[in-house]
Parts: C-alpha cells; structure tokens; sequence
C-alpha cells in the first residue's frame, strides 16, 4: 500500500493535532467518561489512601480477571482466532474485560484489527509514531474517528455480541458503583481507582510498547519490566513478540518471559475448555 505524506493529509484525517481537550464527534460521552474516573480516582486516594486488605485484594481480583478478559478473550480469542474456547468460558471472559473498562468486544476487535492492518503509520490510530505518546496512551480513545465494526469485525455483529453493544453502559455503571456496598472506600477503590489503573496497564500497550527503534515500519518491542505492572493485562507487555506473529496464542516465547495469559490459556486446554490452540513452532 502506498504511504500517504502526511503533510498533503487533510487537518481532518490528522486528529492528533487537534486540542487535547476537544473530543471527536460522537465521542463526548469517552471523554466525559475518562474525566470522571480520573477526577474520583484522584479524591479516593486523597480521602481513603488506605482502603483495608478486604478492599484491596477485591480490587486484585477484579483487575487480574479483568486482564484475562482483554488478554485471552477479547485479543487472542476474538481479535486473532488464535484459539477457541468453551461459549460460557468466551461470554465469562466477554464479561470481565467490559467490567474492567475494556468496552463491547466489536468495538475493541475493531479498533485492534485497524491497527494491525496498519500498524506505525498515518492510518494507525493508536501509534505514537505520528501523534506522540499521549496520542497513542490516551487521546487516541476520544480524538479518533471509530473504527468500523462492520468492515473489520462483521462476526461481532450478531448474537451475544450484539448484546454486549447495548450491555456496555450498565456493565460499567455497575463497575464504578458496585464497590459501595463496601463504603465509601469500596466505591472509590474497586470503582474508579481500579479503572484508572486497568486504563493505564493497557494503554502502555499502545504507547510505550511502540517506542521502539524509529525508522522501522512496525516500532513494536518487548518491555520486560513492564509486565509485573501489568495486572490489567497479563502479557501484552511482550508486543514485539506478539507483532512478530500475530496468529499464535503465545505472547511469551522464552520459557523467562512470563504469560499469565498462555498459562490461562493451556489450564483451559488441560480442563478441555478450550480448543485449536495455535502454538510457537518447536525448534
């Protein structure tokens, strides 16, 4: 495919110029949605910096299934095919990731198949390539035209799929506010500060782990230290890998680089919950 020059590309199709704070149309609500977690992240650890172990390990346990749910459901199972899985297991998984502030899958496969088809150029809409690394981090969620589900992602748009379109303001409703039959420290910890950081752990995968050496057509890379801080997103840390070979169930290819995600994966195997798992090639 032909390279676009960016600087013939009309002010319109390069949305990473304009204002951080003005959202694209029909995204107001994605903007208003990110001010709010942030603002109530930040006055949950100004009024409860301590919320209790109980809280805490709620909130643990909501982020590490969370993970699994982008991780395994939505990036290898949808996105990629890479395996298949039991339809209670897939819809569990569906559940958890909209939970941890993920969205509806079609909109997620949407956006993620978008980018594989052009990854690190002007058509990319999450590279930090062009816009920079708020760009791909965070602006690129209210700033960008959406992907279309229709054209990269038709098989969502059926089905339980298409109740998790209408099912996405309640789920998340139900994620910020459910932590209040714990008090209030419950409702600021396991509601916004937990989505705050689920929000960061996967946005690190569109910018930092698109850093790498410019000149190259796909700036993917691994970033090892960054997978203990990634609870949200259980080995999406090592990108470069993933970028490589997009197809294989497998994020880590080393026995040393850990996968939370393909250990997940091989226990669903081994309970015959999951099936045609696509595999590294044995050397």
């Amino acid at each position: 495919m032909p390279q676009t020059n960016l600087l013939a590309t009309p002010a319109a199709a390069r949305p990473w110029e304009q204002p951080w704070w003005r959202p694209a149309p029909g995204k107001g609500v994605v903007f208003f949605y990110l001010v709010l977690i942030h603002l109530l992240a930040i006055a949950g650890l100004v009024l409860f910096p301590l919320p209790g172990w109980r809280i805490f390990g709620l909130v643990l346990l909501l982020g590490g299934l969370g993970g699994l749910g982008t991780t395994v459901g939505y990036h290898r199972l949808l996105a990629h095919r890479t395996l298949k899985l039991n339809r209670i297991v897939e819809q569990l998984l569906i559940f958890a990731a909209m939970f941890n502030g993920s969205g509806a899958p079609a909109s997620w496969v949407a956006y993620h198949r978008l980018h594989h088809s052009h990854t690190d150029t002007e058509h990319d809409i999450s590279s930090p390539s062009h816009g920079g690394f708020w760009w791909a981090h965070l602006r690129w969620l209210y700033q960008s035209a959406p992907a279309d589900p229709a054209r990269w992602c038709s098989e969502l748009d059926r089905g339980s799929f298409r109740f998790w379109r209408y099912a996405e303001i309640p789920v998340l409703l139900l994620s910020l506010c459910c932590g209040l039959v714990l008090g209030w420290p419950g409702f600021f910890w396991i509601g916004a500060i937990r989505l705050v950081y689920a929000l960061h752990a996967q946005c690190l995968v569109n910018s930092l782990t698109h850093l790498g050496e410019s000149g190259r057509r796909d700036r993917s890379q691994n970033v090892w230290w960054l997978g203990p801080l990634q609870l949200a997103a259980w080995g999406e840390n090592w990108h470069g890998n993933h970028h490589a070979a997009a197809g294989l169930a497998r994020l880590g290819r080393r026995w040393w680089q850990v996968d939370i995600g393909w250990y997940f994966i091989c226990a669903m195997e081994k309970l015959g919950l999951a099936s045609q798992v696509k595999r590294p090639a044995v050397r």
